[in-house]
């Protein structure tokens, strides 16, 4: 069977049943094998733990100790690192409780200035090897490396190994990568080898691989939706493959035909490449349902805030705002307002979701909330003002005052509030 070293990156493209233990070049045992290695060209790119593993490689002190980036101790975990998962810890749990369970972890203030600076760098990296990159987050992007073998030299799976090492040495960050032919499959083989993986999942493997997993284990299947799953009587993933599309679709609509596909390993979508972003946008589940404005309020501004944050440091701004909530009945609400002028200050987007969301209020209990900014354009020219709002251009000074401090000496210095 194909096989690749992942430190030397020696190739063996022979068919045989049998894979060497280390590898025949320099005794590796890092080699990853697969019928397919050289020809899928689908990948999905993933961060290990990024926020806190850039915070890692800065302090060296910290390299060896537990570490949360959140909001301080009433606010959220925003990400942690590996050891700080191992005690349990997981992202947008309360900083109360991930502290009960890792009392010895660093709590850092996240810096999205610091971030994106990291997140643009690697995102130049992946650029380099094929124009066909779709970024998902600042920490990740799915890759389509089609008629790259020439170029590189090497099938598309030793030009992701050479990535990945280039990553780690040159900026000292890990990744975990995932190949195969479609998007799904990627995103679901760089999920199980983490952190620093790298795995190859193909539509013959889904039935001995996916099926006997958990439904939970699928992508965009949360905890509360996987329990609805389970009540309905689907606990593994096989069972939704063994179900009629049909019905899945009957019952919980368009997420239904995106179970089936998931269970079946099929996906249409192609990588789209980042021509033009299309949005920016910042979301949280919760692990309780949230029903009341007082509750809603304070994380629909720190949302705001963080979108406010992104969109100034990938140089756009905004002019139609939308809200996204989710009941804990599953069923989506958007509201979108259109602006004046575009913006990408914070205080700005919150002013005009507030609003919205008090509409909303009385459809809940929500289980989601999310804000984003689309109908982008240039950040020169955003948040300038007129006769009537003359506080548009102070926001925005006052903001990238604040950008300029968090990214020198963290966000626990300065806070806004309410």
């Amino acid at each position: 069977m194909p096989s690749l070293c992942r430190d030397c990156f020696y190739q063996d493209v022979s068919q045989g049943s049998e894979q060497a233990l280390r590898c025949p070049k320099c005794g590796s045992r890092r080699q990853i094998s697969h019928k397919n290695l050289q020809s899928f060209s689908i990948a999905h790119i993933d961060c290990d733990a990024f926020y806190a593993a850039i915070h890692k490689r800065d302090q060296p002190d910290l390299r060896d100790k537990p570490v949360i980036v959140g909001g301080g101790r009433r606010g959220v975990v925003a990400t942690c690192c590996y050891l700080a998962r191992a005690s349990g810890v997981r992202s947008a749990m309360p900083m109360f409780k991930a502290l009960k369970l890792c009392p010895d972890a660093t709590v850092i203030s996240p810096n999205m200035a610091l971030y994106a600076k990291e997140g643009r760098a690697i995102r130049q990296a992946m650029q380099a090897l094929t124009p066909l990159v779709e970024p998902v987050s600042i920490d990740e992007a799915y890759l389509d490396l089609s008629g790259t073998s020439q170029m590189h030299q090497g099938a598309p799976a030793r030009t992701l190994a050479r990535f990945q090492h280039k990553i780690e040495s040159e900026m000292g960050l890990t990744v975990s990568i995932g190949l195969s032919c479609n998007k799904f499959l990627a995103k679901t083989a760089s999920d199980l080898d983490k952190p620093r993986g790298f795995a190859i999942l193909g539509p013959e493997d889904v039935a001995e691989i996916l099926w006997p997993r958990p439904v939970g284990f699928l992508h965009g299947v949360g905890p509360a939706f996987a329990k609805a799953l389970n009540r309905d009587g689907y606990q593994l993933i096989g069972d939704l493959a063994a179900a009629k599309p049909e019905d899945l679709t009957r019952r919980y609509g368009d997420g239904g035909t995106r179970l089936a596909h998931m269970a079946r390993g099929i996906d249409h979508r192609r990588v789209e490449p980042d021509s033009e972003r299309k949005s920016i946008s910042s979301e949280t589940t919760f692990h309780h349902d949230l029903k009341t404005l007082d509750e809603l309020e304070p994380i629909l501004q720190r949302l705001c805030a963080k979108v406010g944050e992104i969109s100034r440091a990938k140089g756009h701004a905004g002019r139609v705002v939308t809200l996204k909530l989710k009941t804990s009945g599953f069923k989506q609400v958007t509201r979108r307002l259109t602006l004046s002028e575009p913006t990408a200050t914070g205080r700005v987007v919150f002013d005009a979701a507030r609003p919205l969301l008090s509409a909303e209020i009385a459809k809940g209990p929500f289980r989601l909330i999310g804000v984003g900014l689309s109908d982008l354009s240039a950040l020169e020219g955003a948040d300038q003002g007129d006769l009537i709002n003359t506080q548009a251009p102070k926001r925005a000074a006052l903001e990238r005052a604040l950008d300029s401090v968090h990214a020198r000496y963290g966000k626990g210095v300065v806070k806004t509030g309410m």
